[in-house]
């Protein structure tokens, strides 16, 4: 099933002259699979990433992400969309510094009609990351790889459709960072698709496919290194 279609997206920002940083882009991602976006800084990876976690919309073309357009979506309409089939893991994990471990996974839930519920899985998915031991401990007494797989937890609590990380390695040691790796090879196994941005060919080795982004323009997609039975990007 595919979760995540690109049809001819461009995206152009106006900041004095016309920037187009997207320029007729074209792919699809299907549920379960590990995506890694690699190119250069200023390719328009970021931008690509902001579409199609509906942070933003393009300026022509279309973007589908659980089968939703949400082209003509209120900012409301959007954000409910989002809430329900996009979760985010980023580089700098975003964790709130005065709550818990356990807090911090159900942050998303905060309005659900059903709070121990969604502490119950928080629970579950700081147990199945290896945290289980670490519910009540705060951000500062948590190692960057221990931050790192709270922010997955947190990512996982609606159960997405898709999960969007942005250098998810970039600040940890490779030792950590191959944990957090097998973590996501984990969770395409349970049907979730998994987009990375990374300048990392270590991280993109561990994908299924890898889209080459230069100048705006996406290179013909082609299976990872390790995939093809490659060593890791010798």
């Amino acid at each position: 099933m595919v979760v995540v279609e690109a049809t001819d997206v461009v995206k152009e920002y106006e900041s004095g002259e016309t920037v187009r940083a997207l320029k007729g882009v074209n792919f699809e991602i299907e549920a379960g699979e590990f995506v890694a976006i690699v190119g250069p800084s200023g390719s328009g990876k970021s931008t690509l990433l902001n579409l199609v976690g509906l942070l933003d919309t393009p300026t022509s073309g279309t973007v589908r992400v659980a089968g939703e357009d949400i082209e003509d979506h209120s900012d409301r309409e959007r954000t409910s969309v989002r809430k329900s089939v996009v979760g985010f893991v980023f580089q700098s994990y975003y964790l709130i510094p005065t709550l818990t471990a356990l807090e911090n996974v159900v942050v998303p839930c905060l309005l659900d009609r059903n709070p121990a519920e969604a502490e119950q899985r928080a629970v579950d998915l700081l147990e199945r990351v290896g945290l289980g031991d670490r519910l009540d401990h705060y951000p500062d007494e948590l190692s960057g790889g221990q931050k790192q797989r709270v922010a997955i937890a947190r990512s996982l609590i609606n159960e997405p459709d898709v999960l969007l990380t942005d250098e998810p390695t970039g600040n940890l040691d490779r030792e950590t960072g191959e944990r957090v790796l097998d973590e996501f090879d984990r969770v395409t196994d349970e049907g979730v698709a998994v987009v990375t941005v990374t300048h990392d060919e270590y991280v993109a080795s561990f994908a299924d496919r890898v889209l080459h982004l230069v100048d705006g323009e996406l290179g013909t997609d082609a299976p990872s290194v390790e995939a093809v039975g490659g060593g890791v990007f010798e």
